[in-house]
């Protein structure tokens, strides 16, 4: 059954589930946009739609980050083909990479993003990648994949690369250009790229001094293990989220529409 609001906004009748996927993803480009992490038009955030097979929602191209709403989100299916109706077009950059990912892994790819952020750019630049120098890149030590630069992502055949190169990571740093980061949920993919940009943030300011006090594997290994017990209190991100969702709520809610 549609909601009032998604029947008032889209072309077709929308589960309940498929409308609040929608909002998670409108207020998510948001949140991303009063971060400093969109790009103009460009990147992108996708979502699987909830109860369907193969199909995801993401930006319609031409938009800014914060004139996206949860009606004017582009569905498509892991070809790229618009399945809902939307006047909207989409950029190949951004569902030819998404779709590989969300066909080829499953529910541990529900949630992804793409950025260009000046931090995360400036550490997949760099030859040592993101080095366990504070608190957060202690998060990802060993759990990020690498993949070389081959140029602007439109080629389905560079997915199999890219997916062979991520292992069993959920987060792809690719080299020269900027990371993937994805995982199973909105909000879990949300706080994870939040404390990849600090930790890239924090690399960039600290390699600007000189040299870096590089943490021990033992003490990283430590870091961890502790790390995923506090972060099972905070419902993977959750929390986060939905704080995010109040502040830029109170600036300008029209992502709900």
């Amino acid at each position: 059954m549609a909601t009032q609001a998604s029947a008032a906004n889209l072309n077709y009748e929308c589960s309940e589930a498929e409308w609040k996927a929608r909002q998670d993803l409108a207020v998510c480009y948001r949140i991303f946009d009063h971060m400093g992490w969109s790009e103009s038009i460009y990147n992108h955030i996708s979502l699987k739609v909830p109860d369907e097979e193969n199909t995801f929602l993401i930006n319609p191209f031409g938009m800014l980050y914060d004139e996206v709403t949860a009606s004017n989100l582009v569905k498509i299916d892991v070809d790229g083909n618009n399945v809902g109706g939307s006047p909207y077009m989409v950029n190949k950059a951004g569902f030819t990479q998404h779709a590989y990912f969300h066909k080829h892994l499953g529910a541990n790819a529900d949630a992804i993003c793409h950025v260009h952020t000046t931090a995360t750019m400036a550490v997949c630049s760099h030859k040592d990648g993101l080095v366990p120098t504070n608190f957060y890149a202690c998060n990802f030590q060993n759990q990020i994949g690498y993949h070389d630069f081959e140029g602007v992502t439109v080629r389905e055949e560079e997915g199999e690369r890219l997916v062979r190169n991520l292992g069993n990571h959920s987060i792809l740093m690719l080299r020269n250009h900027g990371p993937v980061v994805m995982d199973s949920t909105i909000q879990g993919m949300f706080v994870k790229m939040w404390a990849l940009q600090r930790a890239c943030e924090i690399q960039v300011a600290t390699l600007s001094q000189g040299e870096a006090n590089v943490v021990p594997q033992e003490v990283v290994d430590v870091h961890q293990r502790d790390l995923a017990v506090m972060q099972g209190q905070g419902g993977a991100g959750m929390f986060d989220f939905e704080a995010w969702k109040r502040r830029v709520t109170k600036i300008d809610d029209s992502w709900q529409n």
